[in-house]
């Protein structure tokens, strides 16, 4: 057997719009497709030898050992791969537990997906249990152990701290969109204008002054002395003769650490001599040039933390330490306490490791011990110079009993510094009485502070400390995100974001949107190209500018990564028709509803699905959602119409040549067709059917009439507003007039605008696609051949797959089906068969050029003009 494909899926997509972070493999089993596990000897002892907590996989039989019933009973190795791959993710702490597999039109092959937390850890998670399934299948001998270890490695790599998890966790709850901004810790909450961003705990909110102030130790005690503050005693110096005429002025014992330092790095304690204070003095000189000598205050060491100037937690820290037993050495016991699943590297976990470093040396020297003496039974030994949790300190909660005295002045040193979320850490005999009167002084302000010891603290209360930051972000009655509007479809979907942007534009908004040809903020285009996919969409999403988004939304991208956003207040499907059909295992219009289906279902409860009545899929796809309903159709009789407005229901309709709303009994004229330039007067059905679903997208939003109504009056089909999608150009003798239309759906709904057009000949210039089903060719060609007189049979600039003399008989055997007296000219060149339409144009006649390159084919009908 072996992987044909994988994909990451990261939002609502086919299979689940819920769980939108899966990974999903296509799989051929080749010849194991003949062998399910019931045939396969000792394959079922061997998995439950191997990973024997499967046995709490229920799999379809709801109960405890499910999976291995199914097993014994017999299933094919894509699902058992479907479980390992999620078994070795939980083993490695990383619950998922959502998997799908199901088998494709070819025999053999099935796509699978399963849900990651950590999509590294879930592309290593495929691959592993790949070759875990295969292995066992063939009885070789493997080792999990090791895959488990590397999940293990990934999941501390690429995982979120836990202060930056935290915040985002409380967003979610809030239902507050979130994106991880690259690799790193760099976080956006919600969308547009209206997003936040965040690293670890600085916000976009943080003054760059305030967290120079508090980076510079030396700054930070001057201003907070000027303003009555108790701190340590102490001056800044960078040379040994300078720092022995502080220590000459405060007297020992002393502290010495860098300027600029955090985590507790270059920091040394309790100094009593002057040799000691050299050592550290050049220790401290390896993380800043500049150094600060204070005198070494007794006490607890204390962290106070203040969000949004409140007070909102404080902890008691405890440097690193051991307890002896009288028979481990100091060594065995450090590493015994670094087995500690709770701790990790860095700030990975809610604990960290004990380094073995000079600043334990020293300690440990101080005492009389090397790393190999053995302490007595319960012998607390000291290991670090700080209580930092990031050298391998603890931490226990005591916000509530912080007095007073010491709330108001933590709230003051964060205001003073400008600080939006504090780290204050103060020394002093107890927090519960006021340091004012019990000696204590504040040792050092810290600008993102660590929220490790708040969130799960060694002892105490656990506090939400990440909710005061969201409630800082986002305060009550604020907005996280903007209006989404998110159209799909087969045809229509350009010109429907086109002009839904216009009608935002009209109405003070500045849009940003995607379409097939690029992607635009208010009038500008930001980038070319065919931009209807995920990343695309994200561009937009991410821009501070952007106050409304209007995103096309294509098959391609939603089934290589799923949807962008998590839900949209309004979601738009202008059609589903035949088209790209027998691609990506979408082989009938059913598997591409499907698809489509999901710009619905991702739609707001309160928000509006926008459906084609004049669609029987959009008529199913309408059963299947939660949202409100809005139909459209260019016959007001429709029975699907009728009913749903006597259900109280919206509709927009053609009513007396013109656009309607129809809210129950209630009918809220828009605009005569006659005013409405897309429409061409009415014989343009299919733009009028792309007006009808923007006028009622954009009526149920909350558009006022009289902002549609100019939207649409104002929006001309032309180069400038619908490059590509009925553009006219006159020329000396004939008319020629440029569009996108692509498929049998979109060549009907112009042959019957063209029905409207009187010309001595209508010529086509008309491209074979190479990605399409035989049929589709054939299909495409024949209606061309019904509705021009004359054919130039072009291609597209890449053959995607096919040879060119190929699709030129399939183009061919089209053509004479539908009109066995049809004339053509086969002028592969795109640009050489539009410079040939146009030398063979007669007067009176009407040339069509159907290309997605529309850009050369004015360029050269510009140059013929």
């Amino acid at each position: 057997m072996k992987i044909l494909k994988t994909q990451v899926l990261r939002g609502p997509n086919i299979w689940s719009n819920y769980r939108k972070k899966l990974i999903q493999i296509k799989l051929d089993l080749e010849e194991m497709e003949s062998f399910p596990t019931d045939l396969i000897p000792g394959f079922k002892d061997r998995i439950m030898v191997a990973l024997p907590t499967l046995i709490e996989h229920e799999c379809s039989e709801n109960c405890r050992g499910g999976f291995f019933i199914r097993l014994e009973r017999g299933t094919w190795l894509g699902h058992v791969m479907e479980h390992v791959a999620l078994e070795i993710q939980s083993l490695a702490g990383m619950e998922t537990g959502y998997g799908r597999t199901r088998e494709t039109a070819v025999k053999g092959v099935y796509n699978m997906v399963f849900s990651y937390q950590i999509e590294q850890a879930g592309l290593y998670a495929a691959k592993a249990a790949f070759r875990i399934v295969k292995a066992l299948a063939e009885n070789e001998e493997y080792q999990i152990s090791n895959d488990i270890e590397e999940l293990v490695k990934l999941r501390k790599r690429y995982d979120l701290g836990p202060s930056t998890k935290s915040i985002v966790e409380e967003a979610a709850r809030r239902g507050i969109p979130w994106r991880r901004l690259g690799k790193g810790s760099k976080i956006q909450l919600g969308y547009g204008k209206n997003q936040k961003q965040l690293r670890a705990t600085m916000t976009c909110n943080t003054s760059a002054v305030a967290v120079d102030i508090a980076g510079d130790k030396d700054d930070a005690k001057r201003l907070l002395s000027e303003a009555g503050i108790p701190v340590a005693k102490g001056d800044c110096c960078r040379t040994i003769e300078r720092m022995i005429a502080i220590i000459n002025k405060v007297g020992f014992p002393i502290v010495i650490k860098p300027l600029n330092g955090n985590h507790g790095r270059g920091v040394s304690v309790n100094i009593q001599d002057h040799e000691t204070a050299e050592l550290a003095f050049i220790h401290a000189q390896e993380y800043s040039s500049y150094v600060i000598v204070e005198k070494f205050i007794t006490g607890n060491d204390y962290r106070m933390l203040v969000i949004d100037g409140k007070f909102v937690a404080a902890a008691i820290r405890t440097p690193a330490n051991i307890t002896g037993d009288g028979e481990a050495s100091v060594r065995e016991l450090i590493e015994k306490v670094n087995k500690d699943s709770n701790r990790g590297n860095g700030h990975e976990t809610v604990l960290t490791k004990i380094a073995f470093d000079m600043d334990t040396f020293v300690h440990l020297e101080r005492l009389g011990y090397t790393y190999e003496s053995i302490p007595k039974i319960n012998e607390k030994l000291i290991l670090k110079s700080t209580a930092n949790l990031s050298t391998g300190g603890t931490a226990g909660d005591v916000t509530d009993e912080v007095h007073p005295d010491n709330r108001f002045m933590a709230e003051r040193i964060a205001t003073l510094v400008g600080l939006d979320i504090c780290g204050i850490d103060i020394m002093a005999p107890s927090i519960s009485n006021s340091i004012t009167q019990n000696n204590g002084v504040v040792l050092e302000v810290n600008a993102a502070p660590g929220f490790r010891m708040h969130l799960s603290p060694s002892s105490g209360k656990s506090r939400n400390v990440a909710k005061a930051v969201v409630d800082m972000l986002y305060p009550p009655n604020s907005s996280s995100t903007i209006p989404l509007f998110a159209i799909t479809g087969t045809n229509g979907k350009t010109t429907t974001t086109r002009l839904i942007a216009h009608i935002a534009k009209s109405a003070g908004y500045l849009p940003g949107y995607t379409t097939t040809d690029g992607i635009y903020i208010g009038n500008y285009k930001v980038k070319t190209g065919d931009t209807t996919g995920p990343l695309s969409a994200a561009i937009i999403l991410q821009d501070p500018l952007v106050d409304f988004a209007i995103l096309e939304t294509a098959r391609g991208g939603l089934l290589r990564s799923g949807l962008s956003f998590e839900q949209c207040d309004v979601g738009i499907i202008t059609n589903i028709q035949e088209d790209h059909l027998g691609i990506s295992d979408i082989n009938n219009l059913e598997d591409l509803a499907n698809v489509k289906a999901v710009v619905a279902r991702s739609v707001k409860k309160e928000g509006w699905a926008v459906l084609n009545a004049d669609d029987s899929h959009c008529i199913n796809i309408a059963k299947e959602i939660e949202c409100n309903v809005v139909y459209f159709s260019l016959k007001s009789d429709n029975p699907i119409i009728q009913i749903h407005l006597n259900n109280g229901g919206l509709a927009a309709v053609v009513e007396d040549d013109a656009i309607v709303i129809k809210n129950g009994i209630h009918t809220i004229f828009i605009e005569n067709l006659n005013d409405i330039p897309l429409t061409q007067n009415g014989t343009a059905h299919f733009m009028t059917a792309n007006v009808l679903a923007a006028a009622g997208a954009t009526f149920a939003f909350g558009f006022t009439k009289l902002q549609i109504q100019e939207g649409l009056k104002t929006f001309l089909p032309s180069y400038e507003q619908t490059p590509g999608r009925m553009n006219l150009f006159k020329c000396k003798d004939f008319n020629v007039l440029v569009d996108y239309a692509h498929n049998p759906h979109g060549m009907l709904g112009l042959k019957s605008y063209l029905t409207t057009i009187e010309a001595n000949r209508k010529i086509g210039i008309v491209a074979g696609v190479g990605d399409r089903r035989d049929e589709d060719i054939i299909e495409l060609a024949k209606i061309a051949a019904s509705m021009f007189d004359h054919i130039v049979v072009r291609q597209e600039s890449g053959l995607r797959g096919r040879k060119l003399d190929e699709i030129n008989n399939l183009m061919i055997k089209g053509m004479k089906e539908g009109n066995t007296n049809i004339s053509y000219d086969l002028i592969a060149d795109e640009k050489a068969a539009i410079a040939h339409a146009l030398k063979i144009g007669r007067q009176g006649d009407f040339i069509v050029a159907l290309s997605e390159m529309y850009d050369e084919v004015i360029s050269e009908i510009r140059k013929y003009q």
